[in-house]
């Protein structure tokens, strides 16, 4: 149950970011729910590799390129997904950020943490 929940918050965190940014777009709740349920698809499955394979170049950075993975996971589910549009790379970064403060925010407000 827990999981729908999260799912159901990270859709409204979606719907959210158009209000918050002119560059992205979600056509509706059925476009945010697949968009969201796809994030977290890429976010459990190909974000740890790529952390691993990208890892000297975010030592270099001291963290910072994990907001550069962030953005680019975030633009190639805007790639794939019809009706959730990104305008650009530097957009990508920012819409993640944000993405992750509202849907942070939210199930700290919604979910019991026990």
């Amino acid at each position: 149950m827990r999981l729908i929940i999260t799912w159901i918050i990270n859709a409204f965190a979606l719907l959210a970011l158009p209000y918050l940014m002119h560059s992205v777009t979600v056509d509706g709740f059925g476009t945010a729910l697949i968009a969201a349920l796809v994030l977290g698809l890429v976010n459990t499955l190909i974000r740890p590799l790529l952390l691993l394979l990208t890892l000297p170049v975010t030592f270099l950075t001291l963290g910072l390129f994990i907001f550069v993975i962030n953005g680019l996971m975030f633009w190639g589910v805007a790639q794939l997904i019809g009706g959730f549009h990104v305008a650009g790379f530097w957009s990508a970064i920012l819409a993640a950020v944000i993405y992750s403060i509202i849907s942070w925010v939210l199930s700290s407000l919604i979910l019991d943490n026990k």
